[in-house]
């Protein structure tokens, strides 16, 4: 039987109220999502094990198969060859080194003493949860990974960019923009309550703006940076509840896009329906 390794697991019920999985497995060749009838919650596999199928059913491209079906293997070592298939959160060093480049842009010194001092507080619990179910970064450590491609990015388009922003803005809110994805899932990207009586971006915002009152920031500057927040999803019909109107929180939504998308197309295989991007994947 072929090994796969699971990339991200999402749970659910049926109508009449039987439990199911959708995993997501991946080998050296393909990338397949595979509904498992009858896998409840805490079952396993969950993500970064080793699975095999006894057999799969076939609909028109959509596999399925009853959790009996299911031979669950070990958690890889890094030996394993589907070890590196699963993304791993990036290194403290790594964090850090882009986090300080970008302070070296900053001329305000009160808010870059504030990057700094979160740079190191986050790292910990971002690289221990998922930034999403299983649209993007969908993996333990993906919220760090995810917040740290769009600093890298932010480092590498802010010395050409045409027009003038306030990066410390720009830094903060990358920060913190998916700060509630701590409340809103567990390590095992489940969704809990928060996600529905709160949401991420009102805990996102209302965390940032509580630090920096806290901290005595002007008012007017404290409402730019949390308003880079709130406006990261970019459009009303994407759940931002308001849209980007100054150039920083433009550049965040772009960069937060940008990470999400590629990140989605990377991990979905090849000819198959992504409904994030609303279109097939060609690799």
């Amino acid at each position: 039987m072929k090994e796969f390794i699971v990339l991200a697991r999402q749970n659910g019920t049926t109508k009449t109220g039987a439990p199911f999985a959708t995993l997501k497995v991946a080998d050296r060749e393909e990338v397949l999502n595979v509904a498992v009838w009858e896998l409840g919650p805490q079952q396993e596999p969950v993500v970064g094990r080793i699975v095999s199928f006894y057999t799969l059913k076939d609909n028109q491209g959509k596999k399925s198969c009853n959790a009996m079906d299911i031979k669950n293997g070990p958690m890889p070592d890094p030996s394993h060859p589907l070890y590196d298939l699963l993304p791993r959160p990036i290194s403290y060093e790594t964090w850090t080194a882009t986090i300080d480049h970008l302070i070296t842009y900053c001329s305000d010194t009160q808010l870059a003493d504030i990057i700094r001092e979160f740079g190191k507080k986050l790292f910990k619990p971002y690289s221990e949860f998922p930034a999403a179910t299983n649209v993007h970064h969908a993996f333990p450590g993906g919220l760090l990974n995810h917040t740290h491609q769009m600093l890298a990015m932010l480092d590498g388009i802010y010395p050409v960019l045409p027009y003038p922003v306030k990066i410390e803005r720009c830094v903060l809110s990358i920060l913190f923009h998916d700060y509630g994805k701590v409340y809103e899932y567990n390590r095992a990207g489940e969704g809990q309550e928060d996600m529905y009586l709160l949401g991420h971006i009102y805990i996102s915002a209302h965390k940032l703006h509580s630090e920096l009152e806290r901290r005595g920031i002007d008012a007017e500057e404290t409402k730019r940076i949390v308003h880079c927040v709130l406006a990261h999803h970019g459009r009303l019909e994407y759940g931002s509840p308001v849209v980007p109107c100054t150039p920083e929180a433009e550049l965040v939504s772009h960069l937060d896009d940008i990470s999400a998308k590629t990140d989605n197309m990377e991990g979905t295989g090849n000819l198959e329906k992504s409904f994030a991007l609303g279109t097939c994947v060609v690799k």
